[in-house]
């Protein structure tokens, strides 16, 4: 697999991020944007061990197409896109954000904010001409990182939610090798919570909020439980997928998170991927629901259309994106029209603060939909593609693989194949965009029915790969 845009940004092996294709895809995303004010580019990384290579060599692709690159360090990619938009100026995020720890990418922020799938074709195409060319340039070492990228990220919050927000609540952190870890842990502690943070490590590891490991629930409770903990927080590799286990030791789902966030900040359109749990609809919160394919640049794009405001979007996998200005309880928050982990943890301990509930309890609020992913690794394109088709199209290929998925009552071929049933189930198989990855997405009416259906479809995928 070499490295190709993906359901969000540059993916590949990281070992195809070579000083040739890191140069030409700067250098033709740099075109893409213009002439932006004072032709800056804010450079941030995750903590990959690839990352600080990959980061040289954009720091150099930035100053040999004539702009001035400036090495924001390893912050979250939330905070890296908020600064620079802040100033109307592009950034790069070196981050392969979930995927395995071999694989890297590069995200890529305009101006104005996220870099859309309209603007994939014109910078692949300029890029391979720029590759035909034999173009290529000498890393520089990043230096000294600009402080005020994470300080300001820290303040957002802050000043936003106040620092009596969280006061009262006790918060495990689980640290692992998320790029914000330190500053999750200065936003919580800043909002008055007292936090217990744990699992540092300095050897990377891609945390998949959408398909945890069990490993890292059974740890979250039994530090729940042994420090008295209302819940523990984290976040994946780059920091804009949240991940959120509640006070009994369950994990809250990100969508879950989206639809709780978005009813704290007021919002009257939600925008989210289909794989997002139907409760949305069903909670009656929200005047306007509005569905897309999965990704954040199809969510930005959905969001920009939208009539009623404040508009918000989220994932499944709960990257949050803020489409207006909020007013909060002391202070406003800006648009942030990228994923972000950090709001939607922080509301939803604050919603919860505010119901006077604990946050399993406040999720229970919603209708009893239940949501969950799993992926199978190293699933070829190819194989993927004709598995899809025969799922699609074929009912005995259905019966054959399971027999409750013979007869759907719908099927959409929108993002994957998405199959809706007579008694409200739903299954949605997808190849990922961003690795090798085959996923799969159930939603059932109880906890225990989905995750049997999910585990049985998990196996029955693994032996058809």
């Amino acid at each position: 697999m070499a490295a190709a845009f993906g359901t969000s940004g540059l993916r590949g092996p990281a070992t195809d991020f070579t000083q040739e294709v890191c140069a030409a895809y700067v250098t033709a995303f740099l075109e893409r944007c213009g002439e932006a004010s004072a032709r800056t580019a804010y450079v941030g990384a995750d903590l990959r061990d690839s990352s600080p290579r990959i980061s040289g060599q954009c720091l150099a692709a930035i100053r040999a197409a004539g702009w001035t690159p400036v090495w924001a360090g390893n912050v979250p990619t939330p905070a890296l896109a908020a600064y620079a938009m802040a100033r109307s100026a592009p950034a790069i995020m070196i981050t392969g954000s979930h995927i395995p720890e071999t694989y890297n990418g590069i995200k890529f922020y305009r101006p104005d904010g996220e870099f859309l799938k309209e603007d994939e074709d014109p910078v692949r195409l300029r890029a391979e001409a720029i590759l035909a060319e034999g173009r290529a340039v000498t890393a520089i070492e990043p230096g000294t990182p600009l402080a005020d990228v994470a300080e300001s990220y820290v303040r957002r919050y802050v000043d936003a939610f106040g620092p009596d927000a969280l006061a009262g609540l006790r918060i495990g952190v689980d640290l692992h090798s998320a790029v914000g870890r330190d500053l999750t842990l200065a936003i919580f502690e800043g909002l008055g919570a007292s936090c217990h943070p744990f699992r540092r490590v300095e050897r990377f590891i891609a945390v998949d909020t959408e398909a945890l490991d069990p490993d890292d629930i059974a740890r979250a409770r039994e530090i729940i439980a042994e420090e008295k903990l209302d819940a523990v927080v984290s976040t994946d590799g780059d920091g804009d997928r949240p991940l959120v286990i509640d006070g009994t030791g369950r994990q809250i789902n990100g969508d879950v998170l989206g639809v709780l966030t978005s009813r704290l900040i007021g919002a009257k359109t939600v925008v989210t991927p289909l794989s997002s749990t139907s409760a949305i609809e069903q909670s009656g919160w929200f005047e306007q629901v509005e569905r897309t394919r999965i990704g954040s640049p199809y969510v930005v794009a959905a969001m920009a259309s939208a009539r009623l405001h404040p508009v918000a979007g989220f994932e499944a996998n709960g990257g949050f994106l803020l489409g207006d200005d909020v007013v909060l309880a002391k202070g406003t928050l800006s648009v942030l029209p990228t994923r972000d982990a950090i709001l939607p943890a922080v509301a939803s301990l604050v919603l919860a603060r505010r119901e006077g509930l604990t946050l399993s309890a406040l999720a229970s609020t919603l209708p009893p939909r239940f949501m969950k992913a799993d992926r199978v690794k190293h699933v070829a394109a190819d194989k993927a593609k004709i598995f899809l088709g025969e799922v699609e199209m074929s009912r005995s290929f259905r019966q054959n693989f399971d027999a409750r998925l013979a007869d759907p009552l719908e099927i959409s071929t929108l993002d994957g194949v998405r199959m809706a049933f007579a008694n409200g189930d739903t299954v949605h198989f997808r190849q990922s965009g961003n690795a090798p990855e085959m996923r799969i997405y159930v939603e059932t009416g109880s906890l225990e029915s989905t995750d049997a259906l999910l585990g049985e479809l998990i196996e029955k995928l693994q032996s058809a790969f």
